[in-house]
């Protein structure tokens, strides 16, 4: 699940994801968008931006998926904006972002959702404890 209220980021984050063998069961603007698809479709994993169209609700969103024990990381240009605590999330991806930056945090955060000890988060995927030591 892709919640990114710019559409294009939006596309662009739709087919890296897919082209990295993933499918996206559907893309939100908003809190509301975003939370018909969790009670809906029950996502296995979500990538949340921060702020919305409806203002700063990814942080809600996050709070919903990490009541339902779904994995996501924030995807924000402030990550400042997310609470200490990350609200559950694995991490963030700070925007802009590189492809491939955004793909070595795929793979690593696939992995992490699989189960597999992974190699060192790539450089790209901020993780709680990074935020709060800073």
């Amino acid at each position: 699940m892709i919640v990114e209220d710019e559409a294009l980021l939006a596309l662009e984050l739709e087919l890296e994801v897919e082209s990295a063998g993933h499918v996206v069961i559907g893309t939100a603007a908003s809190r509301k968008a975003a939370f018909d698809i969790i009670d809906e479709t029950g996502p296995d994993f979500a990538f949340v931006d921060v702020h919305l169209s409806d203002g700063p609700s990814g942080i809600d969103i996050g709070r919903r998926l990490a009541e339902r024990s779904i994995p996501f990381v924030f995807v924000t240009g402030n990550v400042k904006r997310i609470p200490e605590d990350f609200v559950g999330a694995i991490g963030a991806i700070e925007k802009p972002y590189t492809m491939n930056g955004l793909q070595n945090a795929l793979n690593y955060i696939a992995a992490t959702v699989a189960g597999r000890d992974s190699a060192t988060p790539p450089p790209g995927l901020i993780l709680p404890e990074r935020v709060s030591a800073s």
